[in-house]
């Protein structure tokens, strides 16, 4: 099987990632992903697994979890969604030692007030190679097709069969470790099949109302789902939350006797001008330097330092030298990444109002800017108007496209949200990119956002050059 068959393989399976609208719980069967495992001989029992739930900074958590452990010399395996541009993003294992590792730059130099990720041309180490995926894709193919032709619970997903992917690669390669970001909300999600080390809740907003639940409680209580009973009790970190959100947390944590950890109050960080420290579980981590820019990363950087802590309270060895390492030098593209110096241009996927939020603090705190000239495309089953509300006030331009993603919001009817601000439409991502650069002036910032599919083509399209 080739490259190109194998993606057109995956491809053939239904993708939630594309539809806007579907019957959730009758859609997301995990007994019938834990049946199909089982007939492939439960590759995730294999596993030593950190799992991460939440609304904002799933993906960011990982990253930091996953570079901390690879700096403290363990072989960590990364397991994300959604990918920007490749689908092999999706699953890597961090090269060591990392400090080898060229990392090319969008420029030559570095503006005032942008930390390093900002002007790093930054691709997803470690990828998963052609070869490598072709051939499990090969391999799983025959056990896949007699799954669903005899399955009373119907065919599997896109995403079950990348998971059973990764399962299989992490066993094959022996990672150390395995960090999985869960897809859409966490109780009926494919990863939610292990057996976690430690269970990471990060910050819950609302977010697919339509699926999750109408009330922040019932989001939480889907996102708690990851948290379950384990032999000698589980630990869990929580990322700071609202408190109809934690009593959720709580209750869950004591239905299944595991121990819960709060940012905030267990584990509590503070900002010293461009340093941070974090007062963890087990130390205090002083002058620690992040690579992504905002609060709210220092908040996901806290969760993280939660989670590696609690696998050194089961004996792993991971010093506080690397800790602090990891978290310096963790990348994590298409948050509040720099893709450009002139103009600055600046990619991130927020894409409900609280990550909009997060991302204004960040955009004030860390990019200089005279003008800002936004350029959003949103999904249809996200708040709309609620983000259009949030961003309208601190735009001077806006653009509105939308991706190629069949869940993309048509760029016509998301620029008439933005009332009493002219709003231009612009179908596709790359003509979007052309005018934004048309109309940008000296010191002006230019923000792509609401949505990493966006994000992603945005990245390809200065990766590439604006003549690519």
């Amino acid at each position: 099987m080739t490259y190109s068959q194998a993606i057109c393989y995956l491809e053939s399976f239904i993708n939630y990632e594309k539809i806007a609208s579907y019957p959730y719980k009758s859609s997301l069967k995990l007994e019938r992903f834990r049946d199909y495992l089982s007939r492939i001989g439960n590759p995730q029992r294999h596993l030593r697994c950190i799992n991460v739930a939440g609304t904002k900074g799933k993906g960011s958590t990982c990253a930091f979890i996953a570079y901390i452990l690879n700096r403290s010399g363990f072989k960590a395996g990364l397991y994300t969604s959604p990918h920007l541009s490749d689908f092999r993003e999706r699953i890597r294992i961090l090269p060591v030692p990392l400090q080898n590792k060229r990392v090319d730059t969008f420029a030559a130099s570095t503006p005032p007030g942008i930390n390093l990720q900002a002007n790093r041309r930054i691709d997803f180490e470690g990828m998963i190679s052609k070869r490598e995926l072709s051939g499990l894709i090969s391999s799983l193919r025959p056990s896949i097709d007699k799954y669903n032709k005899k399955s009373r619970l119907g065919a599997l997903s896109f995403f079950e069969v990348y998971t059973a992917v990764a399962f299989c690669y992490f066993k094959d390669k022996k990672v150390d470790f395995a960090v999985l970001e869960t897809g859409l909300g966490g109780r009926l999600d494919a990863t939610n099949t292990v057996e976690p080390l430690v269970s990471v809740i990060t910050s819950i907003s609302y977010e697919h109302t339509q699926k999750l639940g109408n009330t922040l409680a019932q989001i939480a209580a889907e996102k708690a789902g990851i948290i379950k009973a384990v032999q000698g009790g589980l630990p869990v970190i929580s990322a700071p939350q609202v408190k109809e959100v934690l009593a959720v947390i709580k209750k869950k944590c004591v239905d299944v006797n595991a121990s819960l950890f709060s940012v905030g109050k267990d584990i509590k960080f503070r900002q010293i001008k461009s340093r941070a420290e974090i007062k963890g579980l087990l130390g205090t981590y002083k002058g620690i330097k992040l690579n992504l820019s905002g609060r709210h990363q220092l908040i996901n950087a806290a969760s993280a330092v939660g989670a590696v802590e609690s696998l050194k309270l089961r004996g792993f060895k991971i010093p506080p030298e690397s800790i602090k390492s990891g978290l310096k030098n963790t990348l994590w593209p298409g948050r509040c990444e720099a893709v450009s110096e002139d103009p600055l241009v600046v990619l991130d996927g927020a894409q409900n109002i609280a990550s909009m939020k997060a991302l204004k603090a960040a955009l004030g705190e860390n990019f200089p800017y005279r003008r800002l000239i936004l350029v959003l495309g949103v999904s249809k089953d996200k708040d709309i108007a609620g983000i259009c509300r949030e961003v309208s006030g601190a735009a001077d331009e806006v653009i509105t496209t939308q991706s190629k993603n069949p869940r993309a919001y048509p760029a016509k009817k998301l620029a008439a949200y933005f009332r009493g601000k002219k709003a231009v439409p612009v179908t596709g991502v790359r003509e979007a990119a052309k005018l934004a650069l048309r109309i940008a002036q000296k010191d002006d910032l230019i923000v792509f956002t609401g949505s990493l599919f966006v994000v992603g083509e945005a990245r390809e399209f200065f990766k590439r050059g604006i003549n690519g």
